[in-house]
């Protein structure tokens, strides 16, 4: 009988470890037949499940270019076949193909409908801000999973729209961004720079179809930034009449780093990446997937004073050297200092400032159009849409 695991419940030692023959399979879409697919991969041992693809392709809702998802999805296996290992799919709903070949499966039933996650557009209200939370599957040193960006995100953004559900919405998340050092440690993936971009941008002109006009561009990875910077720039030129922005990913504003700053206990250098922030988080969100006991602190980042690693980043140099440089274990920070206690008040003040975000990109779109109405400048005689 095959037995069944999240790949990205696991750290990067974890993954380091499987047999490399073992089948990992990304599903698009949730909810498979089990059994069936055990058949589709002649029954092995054990298949990974990595994190179900939300949307993108024909039938799920939201859909992009098909040439466009082909390229995300390749570049997300490619990662896995990298790290050696030889079985690595991409479950198909019926009647899709993505021109992968023997990369991908078809033919499994689903025990729910695998449009579930995005085709109930009746809960998306153009007239709200639409928030795209993006985490990423990726290491996390030794004590925490690979879905940490994804589940500290997904947090933030439902909990943006608890507090303020009157205005702004929001997609599923998705758990897979862009990581430059992918290579340095088992188990991260990577999208590719290009293909995300190519991918956020259809997502945003499918959006703009149905009629939404704010958009936030919410990560919690960040590998995704400066890539969905450019995603915001072309989709800010394509599109005259929307307000699409993004930010350094979270808790990083006044609100954020005055909360950071009150209750932190590691120095400069302490908070980057596996960090007292991150496992913090982690301890309130999910603590059966932190591992306290294998937390080693990484901090002896080569820091200068135009470049250093920190969780709200400075210095005048942008850089990208390779991670071995500066890390053993895959982390940025002082991981054994964090605790569920400040994790929930950072997670409270992540929260506060995105509705705080949320609340501008209302404004900012409300005003501009205002202004277009009235005949400002160029629109007096300009009808771009």
């Amino acid at each position: 009988m095959t037995d069944f695991f999240n790949f990205d419940d696991l750290t990067w030692p974890e993954v380091a470890e499987l047999p490399r023959d073992v089948p990992l399979v990304l599903p698009l879409g949730a909810g498979c037949v089990q059994t069936e697919l055990a058949e589709a991969l002649r029954n092995p041992p054990q298949i990974g499940f990595l994190p179900p693809f939300p949307f993108g392709w024909r039938g799920s809702g939201l859909e992009v270019p098909e040439s466009v998802l082909k390229e995300y999805i390749g570049n997300l296996l490619a990662s896995l076949r990298e790290d050696g290992f030889t079985r690595v799919y991409v479950l198909l709903p019926p009647g899709l193909d993505l021109g992968l070949g023997d990369y991908q499966v078809s033919g499994v039933r689903y025990q729910q409908s695998n449009l579930a996650s995005f085709s109930d557009a009746s809960r998306l209200d153009p007239e709200k801000v639409i928030i795209l939370p993006i985490g990423h599957t990726e290491q996390h040193a030794y004590h925490l999973p690979l879905s940490v960006d994804t589940l500290i995100i997904e947090a933030i953004a439902q909990g943006a729209v608890q507090a303020a559900p009157k205005n702004c919405c929001a997609l599923p998340v998705m758990p897979y961004g862009v990581s430059m050092h992918r290579n340095s440690f088992a188990g991260t993936m990577n999208a590719g720079g290009r293909a995300f971009e190519d991918f956020w941008l259809a997502v945003v002109d499918a959006l703009v179809e149905r009629g939404f006009d704010k958009f936030y561009l919410m990560s919690g990875h960040g590998g995704n930034m400066s890539f969905l910077v450019n995603v915001v720039k072309y989709a800010g030129d394509r599109h005259k009449r929307i307000f699409c922005a993004t930010t350094f990913l979270h808790t990083a504003g006044p609100t954020g780093a005055a909360a950071i700053e009150r209750y932190r206990e590691s120095p400069l250098g302490g908070m980057g990446h596996a960090c007292e922030l991150e496992t913090s988080m982690m301890l309130a969100l999910r603590p059966d997937l932190v591992r306290m006991e294998r937390v080693v602190d990484d901090t002896d980042f080569i820091a200068t004073p135009s470049y250093y690693m920190d969780w709200i980043e400075g210095g005048a140099l942008v850089a990208n050297p390779p991670w071995d440089d500066d890390t053993i274990s895959g982390a940025y920070g002082a991981g054994s200092l964090g605790t569920a206690e400040k994790g929930r008040r950072w997670l409270e003040a992540a929260i506060a400032e995105k509705v705080q975000h949320i609340h501008e990109i209302d404004e900012q779109q409300r005003r501009r159009e205002e202004r277009r109405r009235a005949g400002f400048g160029n629109w007096a005689t300009t009808k771009t849409k």
